[in-house]
């Protein structure tokens, strides 16, 4: 969608009336819109859409079949034109005009003035009246549709005496006067991440000449039948947030502050009248004014950072400023509504408050966690903190702050998380680390990745697709490391890729690395991965498995304790219904039944599959049974009742015979069974081990990576591995990207 910003305009009105000071680029051109669909010139049924073509089929199939497809965007057939647009004409070169060559002279420059007046088909003069809007629409947020074209700003004016003045904060304001955001109409500087805050006082300054400016974004708006067509409002909305009217406040509070605004438009002025006098074309003009105004200069980097996808650094009057939109934008325009495909990355409450809302809509970022680590990017401008810190008057206090950024930017290490920068820093993690993180990775100089191990023990998996392609990648790289004991980059990753399928010895050290000599020199190659998404990290994740002996033997227990509890008459019964057990013995049947576990219909089901041995055996099992329904159930339908069976953790009874294995899903908020399964997973543990498991084995839900679990436990790895080894067989491990 980059390619559908078309032209930026800044339009004013003074006591000479409306006016456009300036637009880049010089002569925008709105794309072909067809009003037909466009036929396939590689099938030839292409030919029967027009009858002067399949009248001449010679001319279209033989001498020209392999020519280039035919060109119908200037095809009046299939061109859409809007109704005021005229002909292109095509664009006189800058030279100087022989006095004697009246003719010629008057039409070059009643071509010259053609470029000066017209814009989009309209006159500049209608054009600048139309984004001039009432007084009661400035200070707002200006949005016009016309055909095929939207118009996106900021207006703003002087008040009704001619002062420009920031306007006052409102309590209680309304919906007029807010944008998108909420935000209140002051134009006063906003800090949004791209420009530090200035301290001013509030200050007026008197224009005889400028009444209203407006930096005005000019957009192709997509075809509603193409498949470009998506959500088009909220693109637009976050172009207005992002850039217009961030350089709206800037541009405010410079006119305000010093007349900056009205200065550089009468400058712009002159200049268009010295050209015009001069038979100059419009292109020498806007060339010029690149030279004297960086109001001028600025519209050119916004236009060309929007359409390359790059940052703007941009300088009005001596004031830095980083502009640009969020670089996952483009993909709004294919959702089918709010909840598109950039929002496979999900923001909850707490990510919206860690990264800012400013980050929170086309960034796709990880969550801002403290067990993630920070990878510096390579970029033009290298992080100078002096110079990122400038201004027109550096405090003692910036000079503070820009020794505290080169030391976080020392300390920043993949190897580290950002927890552990924090301590080292002995800064606080929320309102010193995470500013930073956001403010680098804001102006893509740095971004979050999962913390790689110092011995780069770290299980790395590839991605999808690489970009830019492989064999770019290769080329970079073997400029890049040439260092005998590294191979080229494809074995790398071939053993990268071949390392998922073992079970143990997966990392990145034993499947790449393989001797501790290179540690240091692959560190710079996993770096170099990094920086171009290359590796997928990938984490242990854990789960607690309640195993079908587990249960029974929880069942078991919790039976053997409710009979104890009977007393004599509890004792005697269990006593009988061990001997179940050996009246089976006697039948010659082993099945292991827990015969304590069962209910008394439950045994009898087992006690019909029994073969006979006997009288006393039939005898006993139902001497056994009787026992045990008179003195537990004192009820006459004893034979049709069910003690109370094992109840699974959705709530549901199972029966001792249907219990298999079961994950516990949320061992933070188990069931009262399963907890009863957690505590006899630690029988004949050591105490110390079972203590440390009740603690943590709520992480193990299969969510939370063991980076996550460190964290939170609190625990060394070398501790989580121990506890694994002992609760090995409860436990389910998989590896999982973050």
């Amino acid at each position: 969608m980059a390619e559908s910003l078309l032209a930026i305009l800044l339009v004013t009105t003074s006591a000479k009336g409306a006016s456009l000071v300036y637009r880049w680029p010089a002569f925008p051109v709105s794309p072909p819109r067809l009003k037909r669909i466009r036929p396939n010139d590689l099938f030839w049924p292409s030919q029967l859409d027009n009858l002067w073509r399949a009248s001449n089929p010679a001319d279209t199939f033989g001498a020209n079949a392999e020519s280039p497809a035919q060109d119908y965007t200037s095809d009046p057939e299939y061109r859409w034109r809007r109704l005021h647009e005229r002909e292109e004409r095509p664009t006189p070169q800058s030279r100087r005009i022989s006095p004697g060559r009246d003719r010629s002279y008057s039409m070059e420059k009643a071509a010259n003035l053609e470029q000066y007046d017209h814009v989009f088909g309209y006159t500049t003069q209608f054009l600048a009246k139309t984004l001039c809007p009432k007084r009661s629409m400035y200070h707002q947020k200006f949005e016009l549709v016309v055909d095929d074209l939207a118009f996106i700003g900021h207006p703003v004016c002087a008040d009704s005496g001619g002062v420009w003045r920031f306007k006052p904060e409102k309590l209680n304001g309304g919906p007029r006067g807010r944008d998108a955001r909420g935000l209140d109409n002051s134009e006063a500087h906003q800090d949004n991440g791209s420009v530090s805050p200035v301290s001013v006082e509030p200050s007026s300054s008197k224009s005889s000449w400028l009444h209203t400016f407006h930096l005005v974004f000019v957009l192709d708006l997509p075809d509603p039948s193409s498949s470009a067509s998506g959500n088009v409002s909220k693109y637009f909305d976050i172009i207005y947030e992002q850039i217009a009217f961030t350089a709206t406040a800037v541009l405010f509070q410079e006119q305000v502050l010093s007349n900056f605004v009205q200065t550089q438009c009468e400058a712009l002025s002159s200049l268009k009248e010295s050209c015009i006098s001069k038979g100059d074309s419009f292109d020498v003009f806007t060339s010029k004014a690149l030279e004297i105004s960086s109001i001028a200069s600025g519209m050119k980097l916004i236009y060309e950072a929007i359409r390359s996808k790059s940052i703007a650094y941009i300088t009005f009057n001596n004031l830095p400023m980083e502009l640009q939109l969020p670089p996952y934008l483009e993909t709004l325009l294919h959702s089918e509504g709010d909840y598109d495909a950039d929002f496979i990355y999900q923001f909850d409450d707490d990510d919206i408050r860690t990264w800012g809302q400013d980050l929170s809509f086309g960034w796709r970022l990880p969550a801002l966690a403290p067990w993630k680590s920070l990878l510096l990017l390579d970029g033009d401008n290298e992080i100078d903190p002096n110079i990122t810190l400038r201004g027109p008057q550096l405090t003692a206090e910036d000079s503070t702050l820009a020794e505290e950024l080169a030391r976080f930017l020392d300390t920043a290490s993949i190897t580290l998380s950002l927890a552990d920068m924090a301590s080292l820093l002995n800064w606080n993690l929320e309102s010193q680390i995470y500013p930073v993180v956001r403010w680098l990775v804001q102006h893509r100089r740095a971004k979050i990745v999962d913390t790689v191990h110092p011995g780069l023990k770290t299980v790395f998996s590839l991605p999808p697709i690489f970009q830019p392609p492989l064999a770019t990648l290769t080329a970079e790289f073997e400029k890049r490391f040439t260092h005998p004991s590294i191979p080229p980059l494809p074995r790398i990753l071939a053993d990268i890729s071949t390392s998922m399928s073992r079970q143990t010895e997966n990392h990145f050290f034993a499947s790449v690395v393989k001797t501790k000599d290179l540690i240091k020199l692959y560190h710079e190659v996993v770096l170099w991965m990094l920086k171009r998404d290359m590796l997928v990290t990938l984490h242990l994740r854990i789960r607690v498995v309640a195993t079908v002996d587990l249960r029974k033997r929880v069942q078991m227990s919790r039976y053997s304790s409710g009979l104890s509890g009977k007393g004599s008459q509890g004792s005697g019964v269990q006593r009988d219904l061990h001997y179940l057990g050996e009246v089976e013995e006697s039948a010659g049947v082993q099945s292991g039944v827990p015969w304590l576990a069962l209910s008394p219909k439950s045994a009898r089901k087992h006690l019909r599959r029994i073969p006979s041995n006997g009288s006393r055996g039939s005898e006993m099992s139902e001497l056994v049974i009787k026992e045990y329904d008179e003195q537990f159930l004192g009820v006459e339908d004893s034979a049709t009742y069910e003690l109370p069976t094992e109840e699974d953790s959705s709530g549901s009874e199972t029966s001792d015979e249907h219990i298999v294995s079961s994950i516990i899903d949320d061992p933070g908020r188990a069931t009262p069974l399963e907890r009863r399964w957690l505590s006899a997973m630690s029988d004949g543990k050591e105490p110390h081990i079972a203590k440390r498991f009740e603690q943590i084995n709520q992480y193990f839900d299969g969510k939370k990576s063991d980076d996550e679990i460190l964290y939170l436990a609190g625990i060394s790895r070398k501790q989580l591995r121990e506890l694994l080894h002992h609760y090995e067989e409860y436990l389910q491990t998989f590896l999982h990207p973050s």
